[in-house]
């Protein structure tokens, strides 16, 4: 899936089958359902699990919660905005779901 397909995707009222558990949290943050994207996201033990964990927490205003999660994923909290750090996640993670299929 491209980015944009992605994107496209969100006039949809359930997200794609073949995204991953953290895609789909990022899809339902971008709804608007920031609950449902954390039930999603707190249950995926990974850095990139951590990282979308800590970057919902900064999205909520929760920036102690969210650097802990930032310090589990390797990453410090970034200077971007949040829709620039959202981008960047989605890109990531359907970058390294296209190089797990190839």
């Amino acid at each position: 899936m491209t980015f944009k397909e992605f994107k496209d995707s969100l006039i949809a009222g359930t997200p794609p089958p073949e995204l991953s558990q953290l895609g789909k949290a990022l899809w339902h943050d971008a709804k608007g359902d920031w609950t449902a994207s954390h039930t999603l996201a707190q249950d995926v033990n990974t850095p990139d699990g951590s990282w979308v964990h800590a970057y919902l927490h900064r999205k909520e205003g929760d920036l102690a919660n969210a650097l802990y999660w930032y310090s589990l994923a390797n990453r410090k909290m970034p200077g971007i905005s949040l829709e620039e750090e959202w981008e960047g996640i989605v890109r990531s993670l359907l970058a390294h779901r296209q190089s797990s299929l190839s």
